[in-house]
């Protein structure tokens, strides 16, 4: 038996997804106008949010649903803090903090992993399968536009231990499409990507100030006039 977890997943969240890339912030780092202090502070709230996340999925790694899409080899933490050490430095930790939209995503995971950890799921999906597909885009023009050498600044996209990157979202697909969930869990799991989708919006609207300081409020109009199409959806998951 299929659950098809992972076609629902992809056709459920189509809608959030182009809007997610039609952010203000998003439609910027796109077109290449990305500024460095704001890509730091994007990248910091993620250590924030991988680290609740991995630790959750982490916790519940023998859960009979959960456990069966639980890779290790996906976890971000530990790359976002070599990007911390560069952007910051040795004294990282003591200067960066979550933004109130990178809180309330927080306290949402750590709800899940309390109280219905399967939900978690929706996250893992939005999150892992951005960075495995658009993601790699995102890597690129933040290495250019910050004239960054390697992965210096940009660990966080860099998944060495999955060399083929098509190979392994066929078997993320595939393990989420036998998981043994009925269809009521599947629309809850969907729902709860899009909410997943609208986490990652709060946190980049919250950045456009940054934007906007770093590049003058004319500029940052003319980049972000409304209803492009998504120029990353192609590539997702």
């Amino acid at each position: 038996m299929s659950s098809n977890l992972a076609v629902k997943l992809r056709s459920g969240t189509r809608q959030a997804h182009t809007a997610a890339e039609n952010v203000g912030f998003m439609k910027c780092f796109l077109k290449g106008l990305v500024d460095r202090e704001c890509f730091a502070k994007f990248l910091g709230n993620l250590y924030y949010i991988y680290s609740e996340l991995e630790g959750a999925i982490a916790s519940h790694q023998n859960h009979p649903v959960l456990g069966a899409v639980y890779f290790p080899e996906l976890n971000r933490q530990a790359f976002l803090e070599k990007d911390m050490l560069f952007y910051y430095g040795n004294e990282w930790k003591g200067q960066i903090t979550p933004s109130k939209a990178a809180k309330t995503y927080i306290a949402r995971i750590q709800q899940l992993s309390a109280n219905e950890p399967i939900l978690l799921i929706g996250h893992t999906y939005t999150r892992y399968m951005g960075d495995l597909s658009g993601g790699q885009m995102l890597q690129k023009i933040a290495q250019s536009t910050l004239n960054l050498s390697g992965y210096e600044g940009t660990s966080f996209y860099n998944f060495e231990q999955i060399p083929d990157k098509k190979a392994f979202k066929e078997k993320y697909r595939q393990a989420l499409n036998a998981l043994p969930i009925d269809d009521v869990m599947v629309d809850r799991i969907v729902a709860e990507a899009n909410n997943a989708f609208e986490f990652n919006m709060q946190m980049a609207q919250e950045l456009e100030g940054n934007l906007i300081k770093a590049f003058g409020q004319v500029l940052f109009n003319s980049l972000t006039r409304p209803d492009n199409p998504g120029s990353t959806e192609v590539a997702e998951c």
